[in-house]
């Protein structure tokens, strides 16, 4: 069994805290995996002032040489994919089919990023006059402070360090405390693969924290993933001192199965999208929006692949989904579901935990299926973090769109349908930063911009694709003249 440490300035140091909790397995709690030292603010400053002494020297790299270096943690990280994948499924609960995926995008987001490094380029602006040069030159903002959730522990860091390291900044990363080990295990590759000590540093702590460490002078922007609620905190703590912040938050994320659509297709998009990954990600499925005249004949097969999911440990063979994170998230979806059923909702799948002697050390729930839903109930206007879908009828094309829209948030959205023209009609009018037509509402392309609207991002910026390089930089305007 392991004590984390914290990697600051190059080195493996042990926390200054005295506060220890137990990193545990949540397909069996029994099993510890780790110890946690808590971390104290003299460990978050140190780590802040490791990064603000590296970048001088590091912002001074040729890009193309950042991408080198990103090019090689790829290729370690590739090397060490079955242990990395073993390890997300022990300290996260996600099925290793699923945490091998993760491994594989997170290698291919250190490659596409290193691929940037050699297209980071400035650009020249067409002059009014004949002896002066107009250039727009990017330059690196610092220290970028980044703070990741639980629930992808490996793939969220990648996308946020490594377009922050090849535009020249120098990171802090606090990952989240229930999947630290993750995050450690990703720094060792990075240390291996020789990156300058105070480059990329790590510090494991609890999230009162954060706060501190957004108003450190030296840190120059932040970027976060996680809950909307803990998002507004951090944007009004950046706000403060007018420093940027990229924030990816909740979602509600609808799919729209209009009268035309296939339904087997539509039922298992449903299936896939709402339970994959135990509804634990912010593009999960969590509301069906049906046209009525195909309603039950959806529902039917919803209903039927539904209980086709096996809930198992994530090493067991077949096993379809494995346990929520912890206890705190299981408690939460099950009040959920309580709390739908006293709004009027109707369990038509699910609904409990499954007994057997495989899960009854852990934090399992079986997938759940939520009908008789109106639009504004709770269940359908809130996020809930787990395999829980709900089912709710519409009058029309237009009546599907309003519901979609008639939430606070705006990530991701998915549409069934055969006929281009209404598929462009949705793709306009819902209100989303992602739409799809005939797919899940989960799963991103690296190489594509990923972001949301109205309570689910921050503004403009994206993360993955070329654009996430963008909120790591800022441009100068260089006027020559000859």
């Amino acid at each position: 069994m392991e004590t984390l440490k914290n990697y600051i300035n190059g080195e493996w140091v042990s926390p200054q805290g005295t506060d220890t909790i137990a990193d545990s397995n949540p397909a069996d709690t029994r099993e510890v995996i780790a110890h946690i030292l808590q971390s104290t603010e003299a460990d978050a400053q140190g780590a802040i002032e490791a990064a603000q002494k590296a970048f001088a020297a590091w912002k001074m790299v040729p890009a193309p040489q950042r991408g080198q270096f990103l090019f090689r943690v790829a290729d370690k990280l590739e090397a060490k994919q079955e242990e990395f994948a073993r390890l997300i499924s022990r300290e996260m609960g996600k099925t290793l089919a699923d945490a091998r995926k993760e491994v594989g995008y997170a290698v291919n987001i250190f490659r596409f990023y290193g691929g940037e490094g050699t297209r980071l380029n400035g650009t020249l602006v067409a002059s009014d006059s004949p002896d002066i040069q107009i250039q727009l030159v990017p330059e690196p903002l610092g220290v970028v402070l980044i703070v990741t959730p639980w629930n992808f522990p490996l793939s969220i860091p990648a996308w946020k360090i490594a377009p922050a390291l090849v535009a020249g900044n120098t990171v802090v990363l606090k990952p989240s405390s229930d999947t630290p080990m993750v995050a450690a295990k990703l720094l060792e590759i990075i240390h291996e693969c020789g990156v300058p000590a105070g480059v990329v540093n790590m510090m494991i702590g609890p999230g009162r924290l954060v706060s501190g460490m957004i108003h450190h002078p030296a840190v120059k922007a932040v970027t976060f993933t996680g809950s909307t609620h803990v998002g507004r905190l951090i944007y009004a703590e950046a706000s403060k001192d007018m420093k940027p912040a990229l924030l990816e938050m909740g979602g509600k994320n609808p799919l729209l199965v209009l009268d035309d659509a296939d339904l087997d297709e539509a039922a298992e998009l449903a299936v896939r999208g709402a339970f994959g990954q135990t509804g634990q990600a912010c593009t999960a499925t969590s509301r069906v929006i049906v046209q009525s005249a195909v309603l039950q004949a959806f529902t039917s097969k919803l209903i039927e692949k539904t209980k086709q999911i096996k809930v198992g440990n994530p090493f067991a063979d077949g096993a379809d989904i494995g346990p929520q994170a912890n206890a705190g998230e299981l408690e939460s979806t099950m009040e959920a579901i309580r709390g739908a059923v006293a709004d009027g909702a109707v369990i038509l799948a699910g609904g409990d935990a499954p007994q057997t002697p495989e899960t009854e050390n852990g934090y399992y729930v079986n997938p759940t299926v939520l009908g008789n839903v109106s639009r504004n109930m709770r269940i359908a206007k809130e996020e809930v973090f787990g395999p829980v879908l709900c089912v709710i009828e519409a009058d029309s094309i237009d009546d599907a769109i309003d519901i979609a829209n008639d939430v606070e948030y705006g990530l991701s959205s998915a549409v069934c349908t055969k006929d281009l023209g209404r598929a462009a009609k949705c793709s306009r009018e819902i209100e989303a930063g992602v739409v799809k037509i005939n797919m899940t509402t989960t799963g991103t392309s690296y190489q594509a911009p990923f972001g949301g609207y109205k309570s689910s991002s921050s503004g403009v910026n994206k993360e993955l694709g070329k654009e996430a390089v963008d909120f790591y930089c800022r441009w100068k305007t260089i006027y020559v003249k000859s």
